[in-house]
């Protein structure tokens, strides 16, 4: 039985959320908060298997609960739904440490999905949706360094990574998946999939979207 906290400021929109996860067989609400202070004390009694988390939230927004929800260490993952069209922090959820997002037009299967992905420890945002959206808010990224810059010292994260988790770490924040990763690079997806594990455990990354900012963030990928 999958947990669920929900967070969302508009009664309805929790109302909807509450229906829909309490109609499957292995999910069940623990609570609704309002705000995001409401959210870190609620993860705090309840553990939750997961947050489903709105950004924009009077007082403590759902970003900065966010940061503190992964920064304890609990178990407890967080997916943002937001308004992707109008929400330009989204970029900030993911790098606090959310397990991906989705949109609230998104389809009630999508949402499940969504869901029971984060649950289990993967990722929700698809690889080309990430490097879009890493894309679209680059600003909040620091500034290459230029030509004439010293070189920027290499980022320790990547210091346990062999010459092949590299490559593939690269090719991950370049939007690949596991079975483009794969036929490109001629190797077996079980053998993708060990090696994107060992990157997980070697940077300390909690899942593909996070190591998608950590390429961005070491500078492996640069934007398009």
């Amino acid at each position: 039985m999958t947990t669920v906290l929900i967070a969302d400021d508009q009664p309805m929109q929790r109302f909807g959320f509450r229906m829909l996860l309490e109609s499957q067989d292995d999910m069940t609400v623990v609570g609704e908060a309002s705000n995001g202070t409401e959210a870190i004390r609620l993860v705090d009694r309840h553990h939750p298997d997961l947050v489903l988390m709105d950004i924009r939230m009077p007082g403590l927004d759902g970003i900065e609960a966010t940061r503190r929800i992964i920064a304890t260490g609990a178990r407890t993952r967080v997916l943002i739904v937001t308004t992707f069209d109008l929400d330009e922090y989204a970029y900030d959820g993911l790098r606090a440490g959310a397990s991906g997002f989705l949109v609230k037009d998104a389809q009630p299967e999508e949402l499940l999905a969504g869901i029971r992905a984060v649950a289990a420890g993967d990722a929700v945002v698809a690889p080309s949706l990430t490097r879009r959206l890493l894309d679209a808010y680059i600003h909040h990224l620091p500034p290459s360094p230029t030509v004439d810059a010293a070189p920027r010292p290499e980022d320790p994260r990547l210091a346990p990574l062999t010459e092949r988790e590299r490559e593939i770490l690269t090719v991950i924040g370049q939007g690949w998946s596991n079975t483009e990763i794969a036929d490109r690079l001629h190797l077996a997806e079980s053998t993708v999939k060990t090696h994107v594990g060992r990157i997980l455990a070697k940077t300390g990354t909690r899942d593909r979207v996070q190591a998608v900012i950590l390429a961005y963030d070491t500078q492996l990928v640069t934007p398009a």
